[in-house]
């Protein structure tokens, strides 16, 4: 069983994607990604960025967010968003929770923003700048996982 599961909404940057992959990889944790993508899986960029690791990953691939929620919907999920309330280190992480994050340019639309628990990471107020995903990522999973004792790590 994975530690977490990053789902990745529509990402569209495929050297993040691939930072991410490599982080899910050393973390035990599942990568899924929500299409549409904005890059192809075959693109040197996210194999770069993954170097060896990529082909270590687990990764699923959803059709669409529906398809994820039809599959998924009923698991922990957070959404980590530049819009909700609460700080991500006030969660209480469990072993297998989903953890959302959207696509760089956008997020989620509000209906997904709506369905989830929202959490987010404080940064001072630029109106149009956010923490890049890949650091985003590393940073609220390795909350999550030292919340759980960091499971079968070193």
């Amino acid at each position: 069983m994975a530690n977490l599961n990053i789902v990745l909404y529509q990402p569209e940057i495929p050297q993040n994607t691939g930072n991410i992959g490599r982080t899910c990889v050393l973390t035990n944790s599942k990568l899924h990604l929500i299409k549409p993508l904005g890059f192809s899986l075959d693109e040197k960029q996210v194999r770069r960025s993954g170097l060896d690791y990529w082909k270590h990953l687990d990764l699923e691939v959803h059709e669409s967010y529906e398809d994820f929620m039809k599959k998924y919907g009923d698991e922990r999920i957070f959404l980590a968003s530049t819009h909700a309330d609460g700080f991500y280190s006030e969660a209480e992480f469990q072993e297998g929770d989903f953890i959302m994050f959207g696509k760089e340019s956008a997020g989620v639309p509000e209906d997904v923003h709506n369905a989830l628990m929202g959490i987010r990471i404080p940064m001072i107020d630029t109106s149009d700048r956010s923490l890049n995903l890949s650091n985003t990522v590393s940073i609220v999973a390795y909350e999550a996982l030292r919340q759980i004792g960091f499971p079968h790590m070193k």
